[in-house]
C-alpha cells in the first residue's frame, strides 16, 4: 500500500508540473502576442479545471487579446476561478465589479472579493481595499483600515501604497500627523520610481530642517532595505 501511495503521489506530482508548465507555455505566448497558442492552452487547462488558467483566459476576454472583447465572459470565468481560491481572480471579478462591467455594478460585492484576495496576500488588492477604505467607497470611510491594508501592500513594496500611506501622514488621517513619515514613504515611493511620491517629498522637504531631512532621508533607505529584504511587519506588528 504505501508503494502505491508513493507511485500516486509522484503521479500527481508530476501532473502538477505539467499542468504549470502548460500555464507558462500560454503565458509566454500572450506576451509574445501569439494569442492562438495562449487560447489553445488555457482553454484546455479551464477545461480540466485549472483556476489559474481562469484567471488568464478571463483577462484574454476582458482586455479582446486575440479575441473581442467580452466583460461578461470574463465575469464567468473569473467566478469560476474565485470558487477555486484565486486571488488574481478574486481580485479581477472585483474590479468588474467596482466598475459594473460585464456585471452589475456592486461596490459591497467588490469590497468583498478585494478582502478575499488581499487576505490571501495579493498587494494590488491590498492597496484597492485600502483606497475604498479610505474613500468610503462600498464601506464605512475608515482610515485606520485604510493605514492597515496600505502598510500590507507597502510592506510587498508596492509604491502606490507607500505613496498613499505618505498621504495619510501628511493629513493625519488614521495616524498622528507626521511630515517626517511622509517624507520617509514618500522616498520610499519614489525610490521605486513613483513620481508623485518624487514631487510630495520635495513639498515635505520645504517643511523640515536640513538635519532633520538628512535623518528622515537615512529612516527612509533603512526602511526601504527592510521591505526588500521581507523584514518590514509594519509600525504596530499587525501584519
Amino acid at each position: 500500500m504505501k508503494h502505491i501511495l508513493k507511485i500516486i503521489t509522484i503521479c500527481l506530482a508530476f501532473t502538477s508540473c505539467l499542468v504549470k508548465a502548460d500555464l507558462q507555455q500560454a503565458i509566454d505566448a500572450a506576451n509574445e502576442g501569439d494569442f492562438e497558442t495562449a487560447l489553445f492552452h488555457f482553454n484546455y487547462l479551464v477545461e480540466n479545471n485549472y483556476g489559474p488558467a481562469m484567471y488568464h483566459l478571463g483577462q484574454m476576454h476582458e482586455f479582446g487579446y486575440g479575441l473581442p472583447r467580452n466583460p461578461k465572459k470574463a465575469a464567468e470565468l473569473y467566478a469560476k476561478g474565485v470558487k477555486l481560491g484565486e486571488a488574481d481572480a478574486m481580485f479581477a471579478l472585483a474590479t468588474l465589479y467596482q466598475d459594473g462591467k460585464g456585471v452589475k455594478k456592486d461596490l459591497q460585492k467588490a469590497v468583498s472579493l478585494y478582502e478575499s484576495s488581499a487576505k490571501k496576500g495579493l498587494a494590488a488588492a491590498q492597496f484597492n481595499l485600502g483606497v475604498m477604505y479610505a474613500n468610503g467607497t462600498g464601506v464605512i470611510q475608515d482610515f485606520y483600515a485604510a493605514k492597515d491594508w496600505y502598510t500590507k501592500a507597502a510592506a510587498q513594496n508596492y509604491a502606490a501604497a507607500q505613496f498613499n500611506l505618505a498621504l495619510l501622514y501628511f493629513e493625519g488621517q488614521g495616524v498622528d500627523k507626521s511630515i517626517e513619515m511622509s517624507f520617509i514613504w514618500n522616498t520610499v515611493a519614489e525610490f521605486n520610481g513613483h513620481k508623485d511620491a518624487s514631487h510630495s517629498r520635495k513639498l515635505d522637504e520645504r517643511k523640515m530642517s536640513p538635519s532633520q531631512v538628512k535623518e528622515a532621508f537615512e529612516k527612509a533607505n533603512e526602511l526601504y532595505q527592510k521591505i526588500l529584504a521581507g523584514k518590514y511587519y509594519g509600525d504596530d506588528r499587525r501584519i
